[in-house]
């Protein structure tokens, strides 16, 4: 079903502000609670709305380095993809991998504690992935710009 203008109005406030309470998203967007439950209910139930997760800040949780990682694989045999994504994704310290299209195969953004425990990550877990023939490291300075708010 395609996306009217108030349902827009609707994700880009709870994207912003996931804990709003029905009352208060339905004044801000004009509707009734009602209303506007329904909305909400519909969006969540058509995967529009995938799920509700609280933020949290890195830097008071002790991981306050962030590193892109850039891998190469051997191959690119359906069956070593496989493999890789299934290696990565039970990595704690990864929190995203992209499949990119590129000079790197892969593109994975790392968190740490330290330039020290990034080593470690490196040679407990990145240097185990199968497949990997290059593995190319980069680590923000600092974070310019982070969201993760979706355009609507």
């Amino acid at each position: 079903m395609a996306l009217d203008a108030m349902d827009r109005r609707l994700l880009e406030l709870l994207q912003r502000r996931g804990r709003i309470s029905n009352a208060d998203l339905a004044e801000h967007v004009n509707l009734s609670a009602s209303a506007c439950h329904r909305r909400v209910q519909r969006l969540e139930a058509e995967g529009y709305i995938r799920d509700y997760v609280a933020l949290l800040d890195a830097r008071k949780l002790g991981v306050s380095a962030t590193i892109f990682v850039e891998i190469t694989l051997a191959t690119q045999a359906d069956e070593v993809l496989e493999a890789f994504e299934k290696a990565v994704a039970r990595i704690p310290d990864v929190l995203e991998c992209h499949l990119t299209a590129g000079a790197a195969d892969y593109i994975l953004k790392v968190v740490a504690e330290s330039t020290e425990d990034f080593a470690r990550i490196h040679r407990q877990y990145l240097t185990r992935l199968p497949s990997v023939a290059k593995m190319q490291s980069s680590f923000a300075l600092r974070t310019v710009f982070s969201t993760t708010a979706l355009p609507v």
